[in-house]
């Protein structure tokens, strides 16, 4: 299984390369695979089994969507927390219990802030970055695109 931050690199590394789709198989039988969409962006596909007989198909990206522009993001101290994958977003790890963060708490960069669900997969998102919570961007169950802001947070 690989890591957000390993992922993360590997969608970095393809952005900034000509390749267009990567894939790798794991010791696990799992292969992860990163597809260049139309417009040059490379989309994470989530780890399968290699015994599948069709790939997963590519992410695609959001038509139209567009970042609001809050009077508070321009203010240099905030930084989005944004979707590392396309998926289900969850506030708290299951329905009946207590939300990871809301507006106003101080989180840390390890700090857990949301699960992002692909493929039958929960995925636990950090905050990767300190400071106070300043805005939720979406709402619980929404589903969310790869780089989609999902948080702002303000340093300290």
């Amino acid at each position: 299984m690989f890591t957000m931050d390993e992922i993360k690199e590997l969608i970095r590394a393809v952005d900034e390369s000509t390749v267009g789709e990567l894939e790798i198989r794991g010791e696990t039988k799992e292969k992860l695979t990163i597809r260049k969409e139309g417009n040059g962006d490379a989309v994470p596909v989530q780890p399968q089994p290699v015994q599948q007989a069709a790939p997963a198909p590519a992410a695609e990206p959001a038509k139209g969507t567009e970042t609001v522009q809050s009077e508070e993001k321009k203010d240099d101290n905030l930084q989005e927390i944004v979707s590392p994958m396309v998926g289900t977003f969850y506030r708290s790890p299951s329905p009946e219990a207590d939300m990871y963060v809301k507006e106003g708490d101080q989180v840390k960069e390890d700090s857990v802030v949301c699960i992002i669900e692909a493929m039958k997969l929960m995925n636990e998102l950090e905050a990767e970055v300190s400071g106070e919570l300043v805005e939720v961007l979406v709402d619980n169950g929404e589903l969310v695109e790869y780089g989609q802001p999902l948080f702002l947070v303000k340093h300290k």
